[in-house]
C-alpha cells in the first residue's frame, strides 16, 4: 500500500523493473559510432537518429518519466551514456565538447529527459573518481543502461545553504559512516537503483556517498509538482541512519553550480522554440526576421560554449554564458508563444509547454551572481 513518504513499489514497466528485465530488452550499447575517437562533435545522423528516437517517446516521457517511457534505454541503446564514462570502463570517454553538444540536442528534443540525464551524468562523474572496485563495478552497467543512478548533492552547493546546521550529515560510525538529513532535490529516486549524495563531515569538509535505493533508514518523498518537468520525478529524500554502499570520496569538491551542462540545456530548450517559431514563420513570412535575430543568438552562445567545454574557463565567463543562455530561452519561447498566438495559450500547445520549461533555468542550480545578473535585466537595470 502506497502512502506519503513511502516508496512506491517498481513499476512492471519493463525499462525500470531493473538489470534482468533491461537485459531482456536489451538494452546496450550501440554498435554505430555516436561518438567518434577524438572528435569534438557527435556523428551527426547517429545524433540525428538518436534525437529522432526521443521525440518518439517524448510525449510518454513527459507523463511518466524517461526511465518508465524508455528513453534513457534509449540513450544506452544509442551509446550516448557511453560518452560520458572513461573508455576503460565500459564507455567511449567523448570528448566535452562532444558531450556538451549531446546534452544540447537532447534537451531540444526533450529537456525532461535532457534533465534526467545531467544528474545521472553528474552521479557518473564523482563515481568515475572513486577507487577501483567501485568504478569497476558500476561504470559499465551505467554505461550500458543496465543500472541507473542519480545524484543529491543540491545541499552542499546551492540549496539551503542559509540554514545553520547541513541538511544532509555524515557519521562516523565504527570504520563505516551513516548518514542523516535530507536531500532535498533528487531527480528520479523512485526510478534509479542507486543515489550519489554529498554530506557534511564532522570535522568539517564534505564527503560524498553511493546509497542504493532499497537501502534500510531512506525514505523517498512523494515527488513535487512543479510548474514544468514534474515527469522528472524531482523530490525529497530523507536518510535515518542510512548506511551507504560505497564512500566515493572525502573531502572532494563537487561539480560546479551554474556549469556547461546547465547551459547547454537552455540552448536546447532556445533550439525548441526557435524551430517551433520556424514553423510558423512558413505561413507568415513577417516572422523571419525575428526567426533569423534569435538564430543568430543561439549560434553565437552555442559557439561559444563548445568553445568553453574545450578548455579551462573562469567561473565569471561561465557564469556570464549561463545568464546569457537563460536570457534567450526565456525570450524565444516568449517569442514562439506570441507567433502562436490564443492557440499557444492553451494548455497542452507546445509554446504553453515551452514558456514553462524555459523558466526552470531561472531556478535551477543558479549561482547568486547569474540569478542577480538575471533579476537585473528583468528589472531594467544595470
Amino acid at each position: 500500500m502506497e502512502g506519503p513518504g513511502r516508496v512506491p513499489p517498481r513499476p512492471r514497466d519493463a525499462a525500470v523493473r531493473g538489470p534482468m528485465a533491461r537485459r531482456t530488452l536489451g538494452v546496450r550499447m550501440a554498435t554505430e559510432t555516436l561518438f567518434p575517437p577524438h572528435a569534438d562533435r557527435p556523428e551527426a545522423d547517429a545524433l540525428a537518429a538518436t534525437g529522432a528516437a526521443l521525440t518518439a517517446v517524448a510525449e510518454r516521457t513527459r507523463a511518466v518519466g524517461p526511465w518508465r517511457s524508455g528513453a534513457m534505454a534509449t540513450l544506452a541503446r544509442h551509446g550516448l551514456l557511453a560518452g560520458f564514462v572513461p573508455a576503460d570502463r565500459g564507455g567511449c570517454g567523448a570528448s566535452e565538447p562532444a558531450v556538451t553538444a549531446a546534452l544540447v540536442a537532447v534537451a531540444e528534443r526533450c529537456l525532461t529527459t535532457a534533465l534526467a540525464l545531467t544528474q545521472w551524468a553528474a552521479a557518473v562523474r564523482i563515481i568515475a573518481a572513486a577507487d577501483h572496485p567501485v568504478r569497476d563495478r558500476l561504470l559499465p552497467r551505467l554505461a550500458a543502461g543496465l543500472e541507473f543512478t542519480t545524484v543529491g548533492i543540491a545541499q552542499v552547493t546551492t540549496s539551503r545553504q542559509h540554514h545553520g546546521r547541513p541538511a544532509l550529515g555524515a557519521v562516523a560510525d565504527g570504520n563505516a559512516w551513516r548518514l542523516e538529513g535530507l536531500c532535498p532535490w533528487v531527480t528520479g529516486a523512485d526510478a534509479c537503483d542507486t543515489i550519489v549524495v554529498g554530506a557534511a563531515l564532522p570535522e568539517g569538509g564534505r564527503g560524498f556517498f553511493l546509497v542504493e535505493r532499497e537501502a534500510a533508514g531512506l525514505e523517498i518523498g512523494p515527488p513535487f509538482e512543479m510548474l514544468a518537468l514534474s515527469a522528472s520525478h524531482t523530490g525529497p529524500v530523507r536518510f535515518q541512519g542510512v548506511r551507504p554502499a560505497a564512500v566515493l570520496a572525502v573531502g572532494g569538491n563537487p561539480p560546479r553550480t551554474g556549469g556547461l551542462a546547465t547551459t547547454a540545456l537552455a540552448v536546447g530548450a532556445t533550439r525548441a522554440a526557435v524551430g517551433l517559431l520556424r514553423g510558423e514563420a512558413a505561413a507568415r513570412p513577417a516572422l523571419l526576421p525575428v526567426v533569423a535575430g534569435l538564430d543568430a543568438e543561439e549560434g553565437a552562445i552555442h559557439a561559444d560554449l563548445l568553445a568553453a567545454a574545450s578548455g579551462a574557463v573562469e567561473q565569471a565567463d561561465r557564469d556570464r554564458l549561463r545568464a546569457a543562455a537563460t536570457s534567450l530561452a526565456v525570450r524565444a519561447a516568449q517569442a514562439a508563444l506570441t507567433a502562436c498566438k490564443g492557440a499557444g495559450f492553451v494548455v497542452g500547445h507546445p509554446a504553453e509547454r515551452l514558456v514553462r520549461e524555459a523558466h526552470f533555468f531561472l531556478v535551477w542550480s543558479c549561482p547568486e551572481g547569474v540569478s542577480a545578473t538575471l533579476m537585473c535585466e528583468l528589472a531594467g537595470i544595470g
